[in-house]
């Protein structure tokens, strides 16, 4: 049998007194899997008649916050848990004493959403249209719906905004190109043709807090070939800002979950075709084809070589005043065709994830096309390990056990 010495067994005893101080309302019990975890985002469903739950309390009475929602869940960080192992935690009902403003703040000025981690900006949504940004631009490109800008956590820039060679980027958006709707070609990615385009409709909601803050908006997709503008696809973005990464080696961690819908009976027929999806548009300054570095999970850097190839993960990074920084972007493996094949132009800083690389596909009617992407952006060169841990983490959560 084994032994435990009077300091350990004075330390446990301390920690069952914690314990039964804080409350014995529930029992959350973390399962790390085949992953060892850090910074990871922890999902559950809220037992019943739970809303008064606040905090998470440990093996020792430690708190460790805690932030639920409206609709039953809650949502805490498993700072560090190593691989096969497990952690119980217990629901308590105590308040926090932490300061709101050390967690993630969403906030509407005008036509954006600024969204920061303890008072340090991370990126704005461009909600509605706004005036152009310069006087040769003209207003077919207006558009709204998109996140830009997005800074590292050095303050650093990484996204750009009507770029004078693609006027329709847009730091990170979500489009189609090719497409064939009621016997139609709309593109909506292309505004400059007249052909479509995407719509920003509205924010439902908003939310700040100590783990995570976020919003939800709406967008549609117009085809402006038909007689009268008519709505191909209502859109739902949900984007979730997580209060993670901020020791040695930090980092901004965002999720973001677009939802799509046929707005008619039709579906959207999308042919094969070698771009359109979620985009990303890089710094300006990373023009030029030694200016933007790509990395794919697969491990290829060569950007020519890596275009139309699938990536579970791919990092974009280039120099801003000097030094490196960059964003990965994961690909849930939930995700129609994932891992999904992906764009990186040859000679500006652009990606994509473009599933109709492989084949002709349709989003149809009854049937919500649902994409999963997860955005890392930090200060200096990429770490592959750390990503793939990141990804693992990402596709393959802990799991969740309520007593």
């Amino acid at each position: 049998m084994q032994k435990i010495s009077a300091a350990n067994a004075v330390l446990l005893f301390g920690c069952a007194l914690s314990l039964h101080a804080a409350g014995r309302q529930g029992q959350v019990r973390v399962l790390a899997g085949d992953y060892g975890r850090r910074d990871s985002i922890v999902w559950f469903t809220l037992p019943a008649g739970a809303p008064e739950f606040q905090q998470l309390a440990d093996e020792c009475g430690n708190m460790i916050q805690l932030q639920p929602d409206r609709e039953g869940h809650a949502c805490f960080i498993e700072k560090e848990l190593k691989h096969r192992s497990a952690r119980i935690y217990r629901l308590v009902s105590a308040k926090s004493n932490d300061d709101p403003g050390d967690g993630v703040q969403v906030i509407r000025e005008g036509s954006q959403l600024k969204c920061s981690v303890a008072n340090q900006p991370v990126f704005h949504y461009q909600a509605h249209v706004v005036e152009l940004p310069r006087p040769d631009i003209k207003p077919i490109f207006q558009r709204g719906g998109y996140l830009h800008p997005l800074l590292t956590p050095n303050g650093k820039l990484i996204t750009d905004d009507y770029p004078p060679n693609h006027l329709h980027h847009h730091g990170i958006w979500f489009s189609w190109t090719k497409t064939e709707f009621e016997g139609r070609q709309p593109d909506f990615w292309n505004m400059g043709e007249g052909k479509g385009k995407v719509e920003f409709v509205a924010v439902d909601k908003t939310w700040s807090g100590l783990v995570h803050g976020g919003f939800q908006s709406r967008h549609r997709f117009v085809d402006l070939t038909a007689a009268e503008p008519k709505v191909a696809l209502n859109e739902t973005w949900q984007v979730t800002l997580y209060n993670v990464g901020r020791s040695a080696n930090r980092y901004w961690m965002v999720d973001l979950v677009s939802t799509q819908h046929c707005a008619t009976a039709s579906p959207l027929k999308l042919p094969k075709y070698h771009y359109g999806g979620l985009g990303f548009r890089g710094n300006w300054t990373w023009n030029g084809k030694d200016k933007t570095f790509f990395l794919t999970s697969e491990g290829e850097t060569d950007r020519v070589k890596g275009n139309e190839t699938r990536g579970r993960w791919c990092h974009i990074s280039g120099d801003v005043d000097g030094a490196r920084v960059g964003i990965a972007i994961l690909c849930h493996p939930d995700n129609f065709r994932a891992p999904q094949p992906m764009r990186l132009h040859p000679a500006e800083p652009f990606f994509c994830y473009a599933p109709s690389q492989l084949d002709d596909w349709e989003i149809s009617p009854g049937k919500p096309y649902v994409s999963r992407y997860r955005l890392i952006v930090a200060d200096g060169p990429p770490d592959k390990a750390e990503l793939e841990r990141l990804w693992n983490d990402y596709a393959h959560p802990p799991t969740i056990t309520i007593d």
